[in-house]
């Protein structure tokens, strides 16, 4: 199963992304592992993507479409993997079913963890991480919804989205994804 989540900051991925990968026993690529990791090795692409994550920007298209390329030629994605952080528009997402193709495999779903904003906004609050505050919070928000409607109608117009109400407990989110994905894998 190839899978990406999708939701906005304080949605839940992180820990879908955990109990899902769990329960189909793939591997998890977080973007933003991957970014460090590289960074901290100092590989000729962490080397590129340090002057962007140290200045708060988004690392360019070009690179992180490399930075998947290696990942998912790795061993341990044979039996399939779910993208967490990446793609974050509608650009990428296209981007990312050309880098799919040739490498001979293929995107099952993207998952739309949908939840209201105002509970998103408290998620966030209550995480109480550093960058957390609600002057940061609100422009994430707003740079996630300016992103996320057209990779929403990307993944709609090629019938791989999955919506799932993301506003009830963990465990029964994991259900609906489960319950969703296996019956329009059956469809």
């Amino acid at each position: 199963m190839r899978l990406i989540i999708l939701g906005g900051p304080g949605a839940g991925k992180g820990t879908q992304t955990a109990l899902l990968c769990s329960h189909l026993g793939i591997p998890g690529i977080c973007t933003g592992d991957i970014l460090r990791q590289a960074i901290a090795s100092q590989n000729p692409l962490g080397i590129q993507a340090q002057t962007y994550v140290e200045k708060g920007e988004l690392v360019p298209d070009a690179l992180m479409i490399e930075f998947m390329r290696q990942r998912l030629q790795q061993p341990d994605i044979k039996g399939g993997w779910l993208l967490d952080g990446y793609p974050r528009t509608a650009f990428q997402a296209e981007e990312l079913d050309f880098l799919l193709e040739d490498l001979g495999q293929h995107l099952d779903w993207a998952i739309w963890l949908e939840v209201p904003e105002s509970v998103l906004i408290s998620r966030s609050l209550e995480r109480s991480r550093p960058d957390d505050r609600p002057e940061i919070v609100q422009r994430r928000l707003e740079l996630f919804q300016e992103r996320t409607i057209p990779i929403l109608e990307y993944y709609e117009h090629c019938q791989r989205l999955l919506t799932v109400n993301g506003n009830q407990t963990p465990e029964q989110v994991q259900h609906d994804i489960l319950g969703k994905n296996l019956a329009a894998s059956a469809e």
